[in-house]
């Protein structure tokens, strides 16, 4: 064979290290065991995570999570990030499952363009998707195919998605992921986040419920 096909292969995703480490959930303050596992040959450079809580099913539950430096870590209320991982980590550490955390931040444009475009949505009242194109940027970079390898790696191939998102759902069944159901992250709707929810509703299909908003 030809060594310049043989170098140009692409290597299927496999895990590169696990680690168990207990951790806690900010809101419940809730102690779980969890493992958390790298990849190498994923089909971009971010550093992503698989958090496993045990026990796994045959059908386990997973949450797909972007990064959110701002509402994960600072507790921004400009979003709902930081809830739904609370969330996420609540019901995966009690029924198990695995929390995807993927390093794809201000839905892919990086955290300096996410802080542009938060000044632009502020300053001029925009909407998270229209400041994202002022700043020359799609609504969303988000590729979820690296979300499949790592599950394919991990050897799973069917899951109950933990989502409101449904281009999630989407891509992962056209990576060969089979999706049994899907169960709809909470709400967490306040001043501050009620346009950005609302926007995601509107332009994005997002299953969210926002009710009476505040």
């Amino acid at each position: 064979m030809n060594e310049a096909l043989i170098t140009n292969k692409k290597m299927s995703a496999s895990v590169r290290t696990r680690i168990k480490i207990p951790i806690h959930t900010r809101t419940s303050k809730l102690k779980l065991n969890a493992e958390i596992v790298t990849f190498s040959n994923l089909c971009d450079i971010g550093e992503h995570l698989a958090i496993i809580f045990a026990p796994l099913s045959d059908v386990p539950y997973v949450r797909v999570h972007s990064e959110c430096l701002t509402g994960d870590v600072f507790g921004s209320e400009r979003c709902d990030c930081g809830e739904q991982l609370d969330e996420a980590m609540t019901i995966l550490g009690e029924q198990g499952g695995i929390l995807l955390y993927l390093r794809q931040e201000g839905r892919g444009i990086g955290l300096y363009n996410k802080l542009d475009a938060y000044h632009l949505q502020i300053s001029q009242g925009l909407d998270t998707f229209a400041a994202n194109q002022a700043i020359n940027f799609p609504d969303d970079l988000r590729n979820f195919h690296v979300a499949a390898e790592m599950l394919q790696a991990l050897g799973i191939s069917e899951i109950a998605l933990i989502t409101n998102n449904p281009d999630k759902v989407s891509q992962l069944k056209k990576s060969g992921i089979q999706i049994h159901h899907v169960l709809p992250t909470g709400v967490f709707v306040n001043k501050t986040n009620q346009s950005y929810l609302r926007a995601k509703i509107d332009k994005h299909y997002h299953t969210i419920n926002l009710g009476k908003e505040v």
